[in-house]
């Protein structure tokens, strides 16, 4: 499946990228948005891409390589590293260190979610991983066969707003006794098997929020994610925007909490108070789109 930008067009409204800008993408994923703030900074512009997982930042490589008038400099890196990654990007480059347009996504990119080795999606049964950067950490089958029901219900509950949090977690530990989870389908199983079917939302597969909370969890998604806003926006020159697109309510509270702390220090303004959100045209377009939302922030002169 072919990846589609979020609300592209708000996006580059609210960066408003200039030729010669020096702009820095922190989770490029397959280049959406990338490739068009790299069009708009050209020529002479200067791009950064960042992006944990080194199967995405190959393919975003390869689609930014085509764009003419624009320097491009990969960096296999957490957006966590956005601050030094930009301060090598700019030395290698002879440029004064900062950014003129910041952007994090922090959303999935659909050929993760589609990719059933990763085992991201409950819709295809596939080795039960979910990470991001598969070179580290502990896949989600590890940490499910190992914690305890607390543990896994506080994980459902507080990353994924699952109200049946405690009877899918008694579930889990229940049938790994017997056999260790393997697959997104064991998942799958044990999500089904907690959730009583007259109770089940119809707008959501019972699995989602589950799925949702595992991988936020098992990725690191949201340690530290506060800190990590703060710091990719202090490496703004003045005038610079950064925008930052999320997907659940925890990322959303992480990004309003870390821009009106900014907007306190006296050195940078929100470009909006309320996030923008996709169009109705949009989330029919894209359905993946209808939980985003967009915020921006400004370092001042």
């Amino acid at each position: 499946m072919t990846h589609v930008p979020v609300m592209i067009r708000e996006v580059m409204e609210t960066l408003a990228p200039q030729p010669g800008a020096t702009i820095v993408d922190g989770t490029v994923g397959h280049g959406g948005h990338a490739a068009e703030l790299a069009k708009a900074s050209a020529p002479g512009g200067l791009l950064i891409a960042l992006d944990w997982d080194e199967a995405m930042l190959k393919a975003a490589i390869e689609r930014l390589r085509a764009i003419e008038g624009v320097r491009v400099r990969p960096y296999h890196a957490d957006y966590r590293q956005l601050p030094e990654s930009l301060a090598d990007a700019c030395l290698a480059e002879g440029r004064q260190n900062g950014a003129d347009a910041v952007l994090l996504d922090l959303g999935l990119n659909a050929a993760q979610i589609d990719d059933a080795e990763r085992g991201i999606s409950f819709r295809q049964d596939g080795p039960l991983d979910m990470r991001m950067d598969r070179s580290r950490g502990e896949p989600a089958a590890a940490w499910l066969n190992r914690a305890t029901a607390r543990e896994i219900e506080n994980v459902l509950f507080n990353l994924g707003d699952e109200r049946w949090a405690r009877r899918i977690a008694q579930v889990i530990v229940d049938r790994r006794k017997d056999r260790p989870l393997k697959t997104t389908a064991d998942l799958v199983d044990c999500v089904l098997a907690a959730v009583p079917a007259a109770k089940r939302d119809r707008r959501l597969h019972p699995a989602t929020r589950t799925f949702q909370a595992v991988r936020i969890h098992v990725n690191r998604e949201l340690d530290g994610l506060e800190g990590a806003l703060g710091a990719a926006a202090k490496t703004l020159k003045p005038g610079g925007v950064m925008a930052v697109l999320s997907y659940h309510s925890g990322e959303d509270r992480a990004v309003k909490r870390a821009f009106r702390q900014l907007a306190q220090e006296g050195s940078f303004e929100e470009t909006t108070r309320k996030p923008m959100t996709p169009t109705e045209a949009e989330v029919r377009s894209n359905p993946k789109s209808r939980s985003a939302k967009l915020r921006g922030i400004r370092r001042l002169s």
